[in-house]
C-alpha cells in the first residue's frame, strides 16, 4: 500500500503505515477539512489519535485533518498537477497509482446544467484497490455451460463485493477453468474499479484474455469493444441506465455473453426494476447471482436461474 501511503502528510504516514503493519485492511479513508480522519474495513469504522493509537470512537485527540493536509495530499495525487486531473475530477473521482480510487466533494462548477469541474475540494474518498484472487472460484462453476457462460448478473446491496467478484470471474474466465477453455473478455471500466486503470495500464490481473476500455460510459463502450474487439463475453460493472440497458440488448443480439453486476437490496426487487422485469420475462439472463455480508464479514452467494429458482 506504498501508493497510498506516500501520498499522506508526513505524521499520517507513519500512523498509515502502522496499521498496516498491525494486521488492519483498510478499505477507505474518510478526508475531511476540520473532521477526523476516518478509516473504515470490514469491521467498521475507527479513527487515529495523534499519538499512533487507533480508537473507535471519535474523541479530542483524534487526528484532524487539516486544509493543509488536504492541499498536501491533492498535489502529491496529481504529481502536481491539478489541471491534469480536471477531466476525471468533472466525474466526481479520479485514479492514483496503484488503481486507489479518490472519490471527491466539493464546490462544483457548473455551466447550461452540466458539472465542468469541481473546486474548493472539502472532502476525500480514498478506496483502497485491493484485488481479492480466488474469492469466485466457488461461483464459477454455476456460470459456466457447453463452451460458454450464461449471460449473468450479480446482485448485492452497496458495498456486498459484487465488484470484487465481478473481477475475479473476470480474471477466472479470461484464463480459463477446467470446463471452459480462456475466453476473450471486454469489459468496459467506466469508474476504473476492475482493472484499477491507471494511466491506462489495467493495475489489477484480469487475465490475459481481457481487454480494458478504461474510464468510458458504459452503454458506449460496450458498443465499441463489440465492433473493435470481438469479445465473447463482455464483462461490465454497475447496470441501470436505461441507454445500458439498450447496449447490453444489442451485445446479445451480437453473439456476447454479458456478465454484469447491479445494485439490489433483495432479490425479489428485480421484477421491480422496469426494465430487468421485461429481460425476466424473455429470460435475457440465465444466472443471478446474489451476494450478502456474513456475520463475521465473510461473503455469502446464493445463485437462481432465469426464472429466479435458487439453485444453491
Amino acid at each position: 500500500m506504498e501508493e497510498i501511503i506516500s501520498v499522506f502528510p508526513s505524521i499520517l504516514k507513519n500512523l498509515c503505515r502502522r496499521s498496516f503493519e498491525e494486521g488492519r485492511e483498510p478499505e477507505e479513508f474518510r478526508l475531511r477539512i476540520g473532521r477526523p480522519v476516518m478509516v473504515l474495513d470490514q469491521s467498521g469504522e475507527w479513527y487515529w489519535s495523534r499519538d499512533g493509537q487507533t480508537v473507535q470512537t471519535c474523541s479530542g485527540g483524534s487526528y484532524i485533518w487539516s486544509e493543509q493536509d488536504m492541499k498536501e495530499t491533492l498535489s502529491r495525487m496529481s504529481q502536481y498537477s491539478m489541471y491534469a486531473l480536471e477531466e476525471e475530477i468533472r466525474n466526481g473521482f479520479f485514479t492514483i497509482q496503484g488503481g486507489h480510487r479518490v472519490g471527491v466533494a466539493g464546490k462544483a462548477v457548473c455551466e447550461h446544467g452540466k458539472i465542468l469541474t469541481i473546486r474548493n475540494i472539502y472532502s476525500l474518498n480514498v478506496r483502497v484497490a485491493r484485488q481479492k484472487k480466488g474469492c469466485a472460484e466457488n461461483v464459477i462453476p454455476w456460470l459456466v455451460q457447453e463452451g460458454s457462460i450464461y449471460n449473468t448478473l450479480i446482485l448485492s446491496p452497496p458495498g456486498a463485493g459484487k465488484t470484487t467478484m465481478l473481477r475475479d470471474c473476470i480474471r477466472l474466465l479470461s484464463e480459463g477453468t477446467p470446463r471452459l477453455p480462456g475466453q476473450k473478455v471486454g469489459v468496459v471500466d467506466e469508474r476504473s474499479e476492475l482493472a484499477a486503470g491507471f494511466s491506462g495500464i489495467p493495475q489489477n490481473d484480469l487475465g490475459s484474455r481481457t481487454d480494458v476500455l478504461d474510464a468510458c460510459p458504459k452503454a458506449e463502450g460496450m458498443r465499441l469493444l463489440v465492433r473493435s474487439m470481438s469479445p465473447r463475453i463482455l464483462a461490465v460493472d454497475e447496470l441501470g441506465s436505461r441507454e445500458d440497458y439498450l447496449a447490453v440488448e444489442e451485445a446479445l443480439h451480437c453473439g456476447c455473453r454479458i456478465l454484469g453486476t447491479m445494485h439490489v437490496g433483495r432479490i425479489e426487487e428485480l421484477r421491480e426494476k422496469l426494465y430487468l422485469s421485461q429481460w425476466l420475462e424473455r429470460e435475457f439472463f440465465e444466472r443471478f447471482v446474489f451476494l450478502s455480508p456474513g456475520q463475521k464479514g465473510e461473503r455469502r452467494f446464493s445463485v437462481y436461474d432465469g426464472k429466479l429458482r435458487k439453485l444453491c
